[in-house]
């Protein structure tokens, strides 16, 4: 696990954009994992304006998304199929057809989970995984308490998952309270992951991400078992970080 300390969210993104580029750039096809929320929200952007001044090309590129509530379809303005066309997709020249999130009007969500697993398989695992991280240390959605051996499946959401999404819904009850996840393994089998942290309130758990030990009680520390996670974070998320342990992972 290594750690890249930004001044601020525009740097973070940036940062973030620059690594997703110099992969496209060095495998044409590669196939990315991406995560939804506001933390790659200017990371999004920021690939958006290189594709629009430089061109960098999605042709050849699949993307598999992390995560979508059960209930919502692709036309609804909450889903993460809508966020991801809105903020990305239609801004760059990736097919659609190249682009996969799970289905949340799913008849059969255990099936759906399954598909979406097997899809990620058929071509050949992910790449590059984008990650944010939740206030109570969740990935994707998964919650504290998850067995790190989880691969794609549904997952009841946390009260405080569901506060922390309230802002995006008319109301905290509009929230739905399912979503089909990627699980930890899942997760794990990626190529190299980046996990992006950005403000004040992340401060606590990133500071319990790098002290405490593996549990599955903070999801996020499973990172520390992988060959090759980059944590992009700024100032205001790592501020509760020890100076020892900033320079333990930094790059």
């Amino acid at each position: 696990m290594k750690l890249m300390e930004v001044k601020d969210y525009k740097e973070m993104s940036e940062k973030a954009a620059k690594i997703i580029i110099e992969q496209i750039k060095k495998k044409p096809n590669s196939v990315l994992g991406l995560a939804t929320g506001e933390t790659v929200l200017g990371t999004y952007a920021a690939l958006a304006d290189d594709h629009r001044r430089n061109g960098t090309s999605y042709e050849r590129v699949h993307t598999f998304n992390l995560d979508e509530y059960l209930g919502l379809g692709p036309d609804h303005p909450n889903s993460y199929h809508y966020y991801m066309n809105r903020h990305l997709f239609s801004h760059i020249d990736i097919p659609v057809s190249q682009t996969y999130i799970p289905n949340g009007l799913a008849d059969d969500a255990e099936a759906e989970c399954k598909r979406y697993e097997n899809l990620i398989d058929e071509v050949g695992g992910i790449d590059l995984q984008l990650l944010g991280i939740g206030r109570n240390g969740h990935i994707g959605f998964n919650e504290p308490g998850t067995p790190f051996s989880t691969v794609t499946h549904v997952v009841e959401l946390a009260p405080s998952t569901r506060q922390a999404n309230a802002r995006f819904f008319p109301t905290l009850e509009d929230v739905p309270s399912k979503a089909i996840t990627m699980g930890i393994a899942t997760i794990m089998k990626s190529g190299h992951i980046i996990l992006l942290a950005s403000g004040k309130t992340k401060a606590p758990i990133m500071a319990q991400l790098f002290e405490k030990d593996v549990t599955p009680l903070i999801p996020a520390s499973v990172l520390k078992t992988h060959p090759n996670v980059t944590i992009i974070a700024d100032q205001e998320a790592l501020s509760l970080v020890r100076d020892e342990q900033r320079k333990v992972y930094a790059i």
